[in-house]
């Protein structure tokens, strides 16, 4: 089991998914609440039942899946719908991901959940929260590329996330994502010792 949890945050088009998967790679378990919510949201997802009790079954695909453009449209146009969505969906995955950092055997476990700094209670469950931070103008032009969706639409994102300034000062450790990959993987070891160590230190000490 491990004791050590590094909750990983950053705003949309930050490169938070690049991160964690650096870090996977360097031996870190990845719990991600992200992947969580899809498994949740699938065909035959564990909160669909409830999610087409509180929306009403068009919120459902062709296989029974969750339209997600239905569901970010809903919540975009009432406010109350969000909430709504984020009661079902948010206990479920504490649950799950709780669970899982549980279960891992890697001496720390990376815990990659893009709204840490917003949902208030993952700060108590993480030894460490490290930040990947980019610039807005940067992370604007990646969604862009990435999702094929307007400039107003990420935007749109962006006001109900965190603003970069709060994430920043949630962080005991930043990573800069500026398109220099020499630069990204070098920060990620130097992190990675840094966990070890500090892993290592926790484990002596509950000997």
């Amino acid at each position: 089991m491990s004791n050590f949890i590094v909750g990983l945050t950053g705003g949309i088009g930050s490169g938070k998914s690049t991160v964690a998967e650096l870090f996977a790679a360097r031996g870190a378990e990845l719990v991600d609440t992200d992947a969580i919510a899809h498994e949740l949201t699938a065909a035959g997802g564990a909160a669909m039942p409830a999610l087409l009790a509180a929306f009403g079954p068009a919120m459902a695909d062709r296989d029974g899946a969750l339209d997600r453009a239905a569901m970010r449209r809903t919540v975009f146009a009432d406010p109350g719908a969000r909430q709504r969505l984020e009661d079902i969906l948010h206990p479920l995955i504490r649950q799950i991901s709780s669970a899982r950092c549980r279960a891992a055997v890697s001496p720390y476990v990376i815990l990659a959940v893009p709204l840490l700094v917003e949902s208030g209670t993952y700060r108590q469950r993480c030894q460490r929260i490290v930040v990947v931070d980019c610039p807005e103008k940067l992370q604007i032009e990646r969604v862009m590329a990435r999702s094929g969706i307007s400039r107003a639409e990420v935007e749109a994102i962006m006001a109900t996330q965190a603003t970069r300034a709060q994430r920043l000062a949630a962080a005991d450790d930043v990573v800069s994502n500026d398109g220099d990959l020499t630069n990204l993987y070098r920060q990620v070891d130097k992190l990675d010792l840094e966990y070890l160590r500090l892993s290592s230190e926790i484990a002596k000490a509950n000997h």
